[in-house]
This record gives structure tokens, C-alpha cells and sequence, in this order.
């Protein structure tokens, strides 16, 4: 269950401290797995910590940031935890919790991540307009204002973090996925693969790690009985793969990732999102997309596959 460590904070026990005690003589223990979160306010810090808290982690927002030593003392971190942490936050401010994460990462077993969560100004106007809630930093100024005057507080933080999650134009369900596919607990971590079509006309999906281009291939949306099927159709499928320079693209684009996704593995990635894009993001992106993820289960690798335009709805 999530807690507010407002009302339910740990106390100190004798002989420890936030520091930490001696533990010569004892066993290594492994390294306690946290994960901080941060970021725009609206942007979805609070989904992400229910999305991990599902994942198994114990769940604490809006933390005093002086009691962030307290609750990361050897011996509480035996269960993965993760942490909201932002500028509601009392005593919040960006330099000294850089300070604090520094100091608790020095000579600790501490498996600690920072985890910021952004979205784009506007949308988050949008946000806070249709659910009439009052921004944080805007009590007494324009909305856009206090966004922008946030942005710029905690942009050191972005610039630390080691994973950075746009919630712009990701649904929810989506933002579930991507935090399991960095964050799950399992023994032995491997490569999630996204694979993920889309409209260039509506911009690059923001988390993609690799981008492929399909709109050099024979257009269905040419063809008047094609137009109003998707890629996920036969037709479309077999009229796409029908265009000459199509065999040899897609054997060019599983052999550059054939042996990527092995050193993607070896380095400790645990999550790729690999994006293809055509014009309106319904057919050839969509055709390619769907062989692609195909051809990676065939070869053993876990795939999650989505078409951005067709699950939105949008005829473009």
C-alpha cells in the first residue's frame, strides 16, 4: 500500500542512524533496490509510484526530504522500495537532495535510480485545466507561468536522472509497460522489446531508442479499396510487402538488430523501444511493425507490440 510519510515515517533505532552502523563481520547483504521519483507536477509521478507499487515495491510519497536518510538506513531497504519525492515535498530543493542522493550512495549497498517523469508544457496546461486543480507554483501567478517556472527548478534533476519518461502522448497503460520494463523484479532481468508504428504527421513517439523510416515503400492509401483497412489486414500486408525494395529492406533491418539486441542485453538494458513511422500510421508502418515483432518472437525475444494511430482511433 502506498503511504504518505507525512503520517508514517520511520524512527531511529539504537545504534543506527542515517548513517549507517558498522557491519563488519556480517554477510554482504544485496544491494537494496530503490527507485526516486521526480518531475513536472501533472506529468504522472503518482501513477508511476502505483505502477511500480504493483510491480512489488513499497510505495512512499511525498517525502520529507530530510527523512530520506531515515527510511534508506541499513536494514530498511530490504525490500525494494520507490520514493516520490518533489516540490511539494517539505524542505524540497533540487540541490540538496543531489546532495542527499550523493551522500547515501557513498560506501552503501544501495541499488538507487532517479526516475523523472516529464511532459511537454502545453499538455500539461491542458491537464490542469480539465481537472481544475490549482499547480503547485501557480497560487499567485499564471498557470504557464508556474510550469515554466518548475521546469527550470528541476531541470538539474532531469539532467541527473537515469531514466527520463515523457507521459505527453503516453497513455496510462503504456507508462505502466515502460516502468515494468526498467523497473520489474525478477532474478534475472532481460531486454523487453516495444515495438511500437506511428504517423509522422503527429511527431516521433518521445520514448523511442530506435527509429525506422517506411515511407520510401508503395502506399496503400493510394490504392481506394485499401485505404480504409490497416496494415493489420492481409491485403495491405501482402500489397506492402509487394514493393520491391521491401524484402531487402527488411532483411537489412533484422540484421542490424539481430546482434544489437544481445549487447543491448550484456550492458544491462532492460528495455528497448523500437518506433516505425510512415505518413499516416495505419498501413506500411503498421505492416512492418507487426512482421518485425513476429520475427523477434521467432527468435526467442519477449515483444510487446502497439500501433499508436490505430489504438487511438484517428483516420489520418
Amino acid at each position: 500500500m502506498m503511504t504518505d510519510a507525512s503520517r508514517d515515517t520511520p524512527g531511529p533505532t539504537d545504534g543506527d542512524d542515517a548513517g549507517g552502523g558498522d557491519d563488519s563481520g556480517r554477510a554482504a547483504a544485496p544491494p537494496g533496490k530503490v527507485v526516486l521519483i521526480t518531475g513536472m507536477s501533472g506529468a504522472g509521478k503518482t501513477l508511476a509510484l502505483k505502477a511500480l507499487e504493483d510491480l512489488g515495491y513499497e510505495a512512499v510519497d511525498n517525502l520529507p526530504l530530510s527523512l530520506l536518510g531515515l527510511l534508506l538506513r541499513p536494514g530498511e531497504t530490504n525490500r525494494p522500495l520507490t520514493i516520490g519525492i518533489d516540490i511539494r515535498t517539505r524542505g524540497f530543493g533540487v540541490a540538496s537532495m543531489l546532495a542527499e542522493m550523493d551522500r547515501l550512495m557513498q560506501g552503501r549497498r544501495l541499488d538507487m535510480r532517479l526516475l523523472f517523469v516529464d511532459c511537454d508544457d502545453e499538455a500539461l496546461g491542458r491537464r490542469y485545466t480539465e481537472t481544475r486543480r490549482r499547480h503547485p507554483l501557480a497560487t499567485d501567478r499564471p498557470l504557464i507561468d508556474g510550469i515554466r517556472h518548475e521546469r527550470e527548478l528541476v531541470s538539474p534533476l532531469k539532467a541527473r536522472a537515469d531514466i527520463v519518461v515523457d507521459t505527453t502522448s503516453l497513455p496510462p497503460g503504456e507508462l505502466k509497460r515502460f516502468l515494468a520494463g526498467h523497473f520489474r523484479l525478477e532474478a534475472k532481468p532481460s531486454l523487453v522489446v516495444f515495438v511500437t508504428s506511428f504517423s509522422y504527421r503527429r511527431g516521433l513517439p518521445r520514448e523511442a531508442d530506435l527509429v525506422f523510416d517506411s515511407r520510401f515503400l508503395a502506399n496503400p492509401h493510394y490504392v481506394a479499396e485499401l485505404r480504409p483497412l490497416s496494415g493489420r489486414d492481409r491485403r495491405v500486408a501482402d500489397y506492402v510487402e509487394g514493393d520491391p525494395g521491401f524484402g531487402q529492406f527488411f532483411g537489412a533491418l533484422t540484421a542490424l538488430l539481430e546482434p544489437l539486441l544481445p549487447r543491448f542485453t550484456a550492458e544491462g538494458k532492460s528495455y528497448l523501444t523500437i518506433a516505425v513511422g510512415c505518413t499516416g500510421g495505419r498501413h506500411r508502418s503498421v505492416v512492418i511493425a507487426e512482421k518485425l515483432a513476429q520475427w523477434m518472437r521467432d527468435h526467442g525475444q519477449a515483444v510487446d507490440l502497439r500501433h499508436r494511430e490505430l489504438e487511438e482511433g484517428e483516420m489520418k
